[in-house]
């Protein structure tokens, strides 16, 4: 099988759509529930500052924890090949705006919605680790790769709760994205990821 029959068929208008729907519903059920989310724990500048800054750093600590000799990189070597695949499918101003929309609606579900509403009944902690494990699972494609994604989603949840700004996870959700779309298809090798 060549490398473009491997690729998913998925158009970039439905991938669009579907990203854009995750915040649709994200923003319904704080609306429709009274969920009250922060917005206002910091000015816009700072907010954005800290995302980006925020999400440089968790990108080189995952980059180092799969340079670890047989700790992740083994079993999500298959992993990073369909993302890179992913990311070599679309055009640049779709990857970056599918990050964009990544950022400000998966947010808007998993911290703005979820953790958000968690928090008015139970601790803050329990909370944090409940929505980042839906994020994980919703993330799924394998155990590794779950543990990754939950574990992203305890630092934004984190984040979320120690600053009261659902602007500064969406920065840094979507910034994030974005670094690790452009590597994955610029420096595929970097990743173990087999091109050709």
């Amino acid at each position: 099988m060549s490398h473009a029959e491997k690729r998913p068929q998925i158009s970039p208008r439905a991938a669009l759509m579907f990203q854009s729907g995750i915040g649709v519903v994200g923003l319904l059920a704080i609306v429709l529930f009274g969920i009250p989310v922060q917005l206002d724990g910091m000015s816009y500048g700072v907010a954005v500052f800290w995302g980006v800054g925020g999400s440089l750093a968790t990108y080189a600590v995952i980059m180092m924890l799969t340079r670890l000799p047989g700790l992740f990189r083994e079993s999500l070597e298959s992993h990073l090949e369909q993302l890179h695949r992913f990311a070599c499918d679309y055009s640049w101003p779709v990857l970056v705006t599918l990050s964009a929309l990544a950022g400000v609606g998966e947010e808007l579900l998993f911290r703005g919605a979820i953790q958000s509403w968690l928090a008015q009944y139970v601790p803050a902690v329990v909370a944090i680790v409940a929505a980042s494990v839906l994020f994980g699972l919703v993330h799924y494609l394998s155990f590794t790769y779950f543990i990754v994604a939950t574990g992203l989603g305890l630092v934004l949840g984190t984040a979320y709760m120690l600053t009261d700004s659902l602007l500064l996870v969406m920065v840094w959700h979507g910034v994030y994205d974005m670094i690790a779309l452009y590597c994955l298809r610029r420096f595929p090798q970097w990743f173990g990821v087999r091109i050709g």
